[in-house]
């Protein structure tokens, strides 16, 4: 896993980086699932009949790795269900029926922040977690020895086709984004910044280098990156940044790194200054079935249906609706499925954009090695996976695959290897865990 390869030249289709972002109006209802982050799902507090405004804590979190959830719109909670994840799993969704006022919750102050504990506080009590689609608990990447911290990366990168939100957060939401370097900066002494973008996001690339002009705290670096597929994996940009390998299993912690997505960052600063919670998000709308694709700002919690009706509607039925980008991008059953804190775009592809193509047997090209970011040997693990050998999977590294999708993207057999891998992964998962219950 130490190869970090070029990646590839993935059709961008950013529609909508030039496009004003609307705000969407306040929809009827809201779902918000309790589990919009990795790690254990929040346990509601509120019940049926229960009044809430905007900024209510509605789910708190369950454990360290888990997240607190709020109320997106003021009104009544109506229902406090089982809702079923695009993923399969199952966890609790809060339905709240808006008043159309969008009252504030009295207790959303400005959190005071001087020190590294005040700080690590303020992070979690805010609900955010990773925006770039990971969903991962922010607080918990801040709440290490600040000693350990050599380099803040901002990862702007924005690599995954249609997907526009980030870009978009550096253009106009720069005051945050400031505001956060600063307190991330005095609380846990940060000094070196390295803001990443891909070279083909000019506004954004200028917008930042301003913004670091303005800080005077820190070091603040604008590095424009190839605009190439998966250029925005943390262990790729971080190793494309600072030039540092971060092994299977660890973390960028442990070469001396934090990334946050540049939307999480942004959305640390606005907490910072209004003690507003994590409640709403800007989200690409695109995809040749929307008529009108843009970037909405919506409550967390609005339906597909929503946002879509926003952007001019659907001129035709959806064959394929994801979350996220084609590339990783996660299907989604149908149009009322919820934005979740971690929807950075929503996508209504055409038949023609969502063709799978014809697969036919692996031609031995080589060409799913030479791309994969870890030099991993994608149709040797189909072959393993077939054959469930444990010991092969394990020794073909299978774990290290960040599921990027490359390895499909070039397949001139159209093979679903990244497809493949992540059975395999679960695969190799399972048998250990019948190795444990057995030993």
């Amino acid at each position: 896993m130490a190869f970090y390869l070029p990646g590839v030249h993935t059709p961008h289709r950013k529609h909508t980086q030039n496009s004003p972002v609307i705000r969407m109006e306040i929809p009827k209802t809201v779902t918000i699932p309790m589990a919009m982050h990795i790690g254990k799902p929040a346990t509601p507090v509120v019940k049926v009949g229960d009044l809430v405004k905007v900024g209510t804590k509605i789910g708190q979190a369950d454990g360290y790795i888990s997240s607190d959830v709020y109320a997106s719109v003021s009104g009544k909670v109506i229902r406090v269900q089982e809702f079923l994840q695009s993923n399969g799993a199952a966890t609790t969704a809060v339905v709240i029926e808006s008043d159309g006022e969008m009252k504030v919750d009295e207790a959303i102050v400005p959190p005071v922040v001087n020190t590294a504990e005040e700080l690590v506080a303020a992070v979690k009590n805010s609900g955010i977690v990773g925006l770039g689609g990971a969903g991962f608990p922010t607080y918990v990447k801040l709440n290490v020895d600040p000693a350990r911290i050599e380099y803040l990366i901002i990862n702007g990168a924005e690599c995954e086709p249609y997907v526009t939100s980030d870009t978009v957060t550096m253009i106009t939401r720069d005051a945050d984004m400031e505001y956060a370097l600063e307190a991330l900066h005095r609380c846990l002494g940060i000094s070196e910044v390295i803001i990443d973008i891909e070279n083909n996001k000019k506004d954004a690339v200028a917008n930042m280098r301003r913004m670091a002009d303005r800080i005077t705290a820190c070091n603040v670096q604008v590095k424009e990156l190839p605009a190439k597929y998966p250029q925005g994996g943390e262990k790729v940009l971080v190793y494309h940044t600072v030039g540092r390998t971060i092994p299977t299993g660890k973390l960028p912690i442990d070469v001396g790194c934090v990334v946050l997505n540049c939307t999480t960052l942004a959305a640390i600063g606005a907490y910072l200054r209004t003690g507003m919670p994590l409640v709403e998000k800007c989200v690409t709308v695109d995809g040749g079935a929307v008529a009108e694709p843009h970037n909405v700002i919506a409550p967390i919690g609005a339906s597909m249906n929503d946002l879509f009706a926003c952007c001019g509607g659907l001129k035709e039925e959806p064959a394929k609706l994801l979350y996220g980008g084609p590339m990783m991008g996660i299907t989604v059953p149908d149009a009322q499925a919820p934005v979740l804190k971690n929807t950075n775009a929503i996508l209504a592809l055409t038949k023609k954009e969502a063709r799978i193509p014809k697969t036919t047997p692996c031609i031995r090209c080589g060409a799913c090695i030479n791309t994969c970011p870890f030099g991993l040997a994608p149709a040797t693990i189909a072959r393993a996976f077939a054959a469930k050998d444990v010991q092969a999977l394990e020794e073909l590294s299978v774990e290290a695959c960040m599921e990027c999708g490359t390895c499909s993207f070039v397949c001139p057999a159209n093979r679903p290897l990244v497809q493949t891998n992540k059975l395999a992964k679960q695969f190799l998962k399972e048998e250990r865990s019948k190795e444990e219950r057995n030993a």
